[in-house]
Order: structure tokens, then C-alpha cells, then sequence
């Protein structure tokens, strides 16, 4: 078709059809290469880890993963924070030149977007929990969860191939990865809290060592 139906107004979309030829002729090619070395980089990463990443995930989350692919799209820039996840269906936007998105991080990235398809059992049991003790429902928790669950677990797997090739950095998290959350200062942004939480309850569930609903329930007792 001529123009892009994307649902948007016709007046907006009209703008960008009209700005869409400046920005093809002086900045679209940068960005395509942009792109591209970015998916050549990630790509690897995820095909040597993606499948026990994903199954990783989902069994900690006690669910499934959608079905069929999800789309991801590798852009020059996915807002303030370098990436964004829509849902339903799920779709994850990255931004290819944010610094944050570089390196053995992209692929934490990647899953932590990826996983916001698969959270949502933990935001049902952190509500169901609240409500149950008639406390308010914590703002955030749910994602900083997402975001410790998701560095922990790449962190895992990144040491342990490293430790194969004798690389023993320290990370933040001491196995050897400096995780998103650490590195921009996340915890230190208002969620200080919710890390102690995180390390004394969600980590022995992550360890093997506790229930996925007594994680909850000790969490959500605590707040």
C-alpha cells in the first residue's frame, strides 16, 4: 500500500508520511547499519542461550512462554530507556545505539522485555497477597522483580561460560555480571527496599530453597 495504516491519526500520520523521504535520504541508512550489527551481535548469544533462558524463565514464573515467535524490533531509539515491550500481542522494541543495549547486557535486555509476557503471575500473586492482608499493592514491585529476576539469571549463565574460558570477574551481584538493575542504579532510584526484599525472599525461591507462593506471601508480609 502507499501509505502505512498503524491505526494512528490521519493528520499524524500524515506528518510522518511527509517527514518519512528527509529521514530515508539522510539518517535511515546509518540506522539500518546501526541495526543490523546489533542483531549480528545478540544473535549468537541467543541462539547459544536463548532456549534454557526462555525455559529458565517461565519455570520460575510457573507459566508459558506465548505461542509462536515474538517480534522484536532493533530501532535507533525505543524511548528514554533505550526499550519498551507492548503486549497482546507481544512485541519488544529495542533501540540498537542506546549504550545501555550493548554487549552481553543486550541479551538481558532482550529477556527482560521478553519476560514482561510472562510476568503477569507474579503482579496477580503480589495483588492477591495484598489484598488478602488488606495492604496497599506496592508500585514497581512486580518489575523490580522482573528486573532482579532477569539479572540473576543471565548472570548464571554468562559467569558459568566464562568461567569455562577462566574469566572471574566480580559483579555486583558476586557471580561475576554487573546486572541492568546494579549498573544504572535502579535499586538506588526508590527500590532500595524492594532489593532487600528481593535477596532475602526471591532469592531462596530462585535458589531452589523456597516455594514460589511462600516467596510471595514473605515479600508481601515484609512490605
Amino acid at each position: 500500500r502507499k501509505f502505512c495504516d498503524a491505526g494512528l491519526p490521519p493528520n499524524l500520520t500524515q506528518v510522518l508520511e511527509a517527514a518519512a523521504p528527509v529521514y530515508r535520504a539522510h539518517l535511515w541508512p546509518e540506522h539500518d547499519q546501526a541495526n543490523r550489527r546489533w542483531i549480528l551481535q545478540v544473535a549468537p548469544l541467543v541462539r547459544e542461550q536463548g532456549v534454557g533462558l526462555s525455559e529458565r524463565l517461565a519455570d520460575i514464573y510457573q507459566t508459558r512462554w506465548p505461542h509462536g515467535k515474538i517480534r522484536v524490533d532493533a530501532v535507533a531509539y525505543a524511548n528514554s530507556v533505550g526499550a519498551y515491550t507492548t503486549v497482546d500481542p507481544l512485541r519488544v522494541t529495542i533501540s540498537s545505539l542506546d549504550p545501555r543495549n550493548q554487549g552481553p547486557q543486550a541479551l538481558e535486555v532482550l529477556f527482560h522485555e521478553g519476560s514482561h509476557g510472562i510476568a503477569e503471575t507474579v503482579e496477580t500473586a503480589i495483588i492477591r497477597e495484598c489484598r488478602q492482608r488488606d495492604k496497599p499493592i506496592p508500585r514497581d514491585l512486580w518489575h523490580a522483580l522482573v528486573f532482579y529476576t532477569t539479572g540473576e539469571v543471565i548472570g548464571t549463565v554468562l559467569t558459568s561460560s566464562s568461567a569455562s574460558r577462566g574469566d572471574k570477574r566480580k559483579g555486583a551481584q558476586g557471580n561475576g555480571y554487573d546486572t541492568y538493575a546494579f549498573r544504572e542504579g535502579l535499586y538506588q532510584r526508590g527500590w532500595k527496599n524492594y532489593l532487600e526484599l528481593l535477596q532475602r525472599f526471591w532469592q531462596p525461591y530462585l535458589d531452589g530453597k523456597a516455594s514460589f507462593d511462600d516467596a510471595i506471601a514473605r515479600m508481601v508480609s515484609s512490605l
